[in-house]
C-alpha cells in the first residue's frame, strides 16, 4: 500500500528528482517527508485518513503548497505538481554536448608555503567535454589536465613539481576527472561528484560548483561559464614529498585548494577562431 503521492515536474515536463514532499497535519505536526525518485515521483507511507498540508520543495525552485486529502485506505494523490525556478534564477544551458575551451579556462592549485604564505600553481592545458541532459542531474563531465603544464612563475620550482617528488609527469602525464553525479543545492549552486585520477591514484571527490549562465560569444558560438572548488590532500594521491624546514614546518603544505574557472562552447568540437 502507498500513501500520498505526487509527480514533480518542471514547466518543460522534466522530472525534478531532487524534490522533497513534506506532509503536515492540521496541527502543523510533520507526518511524512520523502524525496522524489529519478522519475520525479514522491510517495509516502500510508497515512491516517484526513486532510493534510503538502509542501513540495527543491533547490532552485519556488515551493508549492497544496491541501491533500487521504482516503480510508491511507492513500491520496496530488497529481502532477509543476515547480518553477525561483525569481532571478540563471537559465540552465541547452541540452547536448559542450566542449571545454582551454584558451578561456583555468585550473589553479593553492598550497601553503613554509606555513606563512601560499603558492599558486596554474595548469595551462585543460580540455574536456560536458554533456547537458534533462533533467540536469543526468548530465556528465569529463576533463583532462596535462600535468606538465603546471606553472608557478618560477622555472626551478616548476621543474621540481614536475619531478618524481611531486607530479612525476613523465609517468603520470594526465590528470583526469570523470563525473558520477550532480546535485543542485541552490539556484546556481551544485555539488558535482566524480572520480579524480592523479599521480596514478583514483579518489572520489566533490566539487562545489557554481553556474554563471550562458550566452552568445563574438565568434558566433554559445558559451557557458562555471566555477568550481574543492580541497585535496596530496598524501591521498601518494604525493608524499615532505621536506621540513625551521623545526618541523613543512616546506609545502599537504592540503591543496583547487579552483576551476571553465568556459564551455556548445557543440562537439572547438571552433576555429
Amino acid at each position: 500500500m502507498t500513501g500520498l503521492r505526487a509527480d514533480v515536474r518542471t514547466a518543460e515536463g522534466w522530472a525534478v528528482e531532487h524534490a522533497v514532499l513534506t506532509v503536515t497535519d492540521l496541527t502543523g505536526q510533520q507526518v511524512a517527508r520523502v524525496a522524489a525518485d529519478a522519475r520525479g515521483a514522491t510517495v509516502t507511507e500510508p497515512l491516517a485518513p484526513g486532510v493534510y498540508t503538502a509542501v513540495l520543495t527543491a533547490a532552485g525552485y519556488t515551493p508549492v503548497a497544496r491541501t491533500a486529502r487521504v482516503g480510508s485506505d491511507g492513500s491520496g494523490s496530488l497529481g502532477e505538481i509543476v515547480l518553477n525556478p525561483v525569481a532571478g534564477a540563471v537559465e540552465l544551458p541547452s541540452p547536448g554536448p559542450w566542449v571545454i575551451d582551454p584558451l578561456h579556462s583555468s585550473v589553479v592549485a593553492t598550497a601553503r608555503h613554509l606555513g606563512i604564505s601560499s603558492i599558486k600553481a596554474r595548469f595551462t592545458e585543460v580540455s574536456g567535454k560536458i554533456v547537458v541532459e534533462r533533467p540536469v542531474e543526468q548530465s556528465s563531465v569529463y576533463a583532462e589536465i596535462k600535468a606538465a603544464g603546471i606553472d608557478t612563475g618560477i622555472k626551478m620550482r616548476d621543474d621540481h613539481l614536475r619531478s618524481p617528488d611531486f607530479l612525476d609527469v613523465d609517468v603520470y602525464p594526465v590528470i583526469s576527472f570523470t563525473s558520477t553525479g550532480i546535485r543542485q543545492r541552490g539556484s546556481d549552486a551544485w555539488t558535482l561528484s566524480g572520480e579524480l585520477t592523479l599521480h596514478g591514484e583514483r579518489r572520489m571527490v566533490d566539487l562545489d560548483l557554481h553556474y554563471g549562465g550562458y550566452g552568445p560569444d563574438p565568434w558566433g558560438g554559445t558559451r557557458a561559464a562555471f566555477h568550481a572548488e574543492t580541497q585535496l590532500h596530496r598524501n591521498d594521491f601518494a604525493i608524499n614529498y615532505n621536506a621540513m624546514v625551521r623545526a618541523g614546518v613543512a616546506a609545502i603544505g599537504t592540503n591543496v585548494k583547487i579552483e576551476l574557472d571553465i568556459q564551455a562552447i556548445q557543440g562537439e568540437t572547438l571552433p576555429e577562431l
